[in-house]
């Protein structure tokens, strides 16, 4: 079983990957391998909505990072996604991998469907509940399966821009717990 996290930040050191980072080391600890995918330096471009995808069975756009990424997501059985919330919404370079990827599985057999997986937002002090939202919507529309935990998979960090995620306890659990809920979910499907 595989589990591949995305980082929606693209700071080098950002919250966001921090956040990622602990859920994947959870998951590893439990004997589960795990990728990061940073989309810092990665180009995405956005969906034009061409519906090439329909008839090719494959997004047609051409020059960046996506097919790579995509195949990434597909080839796994978990996802996590996280994303730095800016404007109560989640970044636009997360939002145009999401919306090409459900295009693309939509037309392939739907092929994120009964994969594992959930969100994390990580924001400085508001915005959450809207980013966070926003990817359960993603992950429900694609059929994947959601775990709890004992909160929202949301942190706060970046007072003043700084890199402070290991000052929030309450997020490390949570996002400890959504993982370990995780770790329990895919072995009862997968194994």
């Amino acid at each position: 079983m595989k589990v591949v996290g995305i980082a929606g930040s693209l700071r080098p050191q950002s919250n966001t990957l921090y956040f990622v980072k602990t859920a994947l080391g959870v998951l590893e600890g439990q004997g589960i391998e795990t990728e990061l995918v940073s989309l810092q330096g990665r180009e995405i471009k956005p969906c034009t909505g061409c519906y090439d995808c329909t008839r090719q069975g494959r997004c047609t756009i051409e020059g960046d990072d996506f097919d790579e990424i995509l195949e990434k997501m597909r080839s796994a059985e978990g996802l996590i996604l996280g994303s730095p919330v800016y404007l109560s919404s989640v970044v636009p370079q997360l939002t145009a991998l999401l919306d090409r990827a459900t295009f693309v599985a939509y037309w392939n057999n739907k092929f994120f469907a009964g994969k594992v997986g959930g969100p994390i937002t990580v924001a400085r002090r508001a915005g959450h509940n809207m980013a966070f939202s926003q990817l359960l919507l993603w992950f429900f529309i694609n059929g994947l399966i959601v775990p709890g935990s004992t909160y929202w998979n949301v942190a706060t960090a970046g007072a003043g821009g700084a890199r402070d995620a290991e000052k929030d306890a309450e997020g490390i659990q949570t996002v400890t717990n959504f993982a370990q809920n995780m770790d329990k979910l895919m072995k009862k499907i997968f194994l």
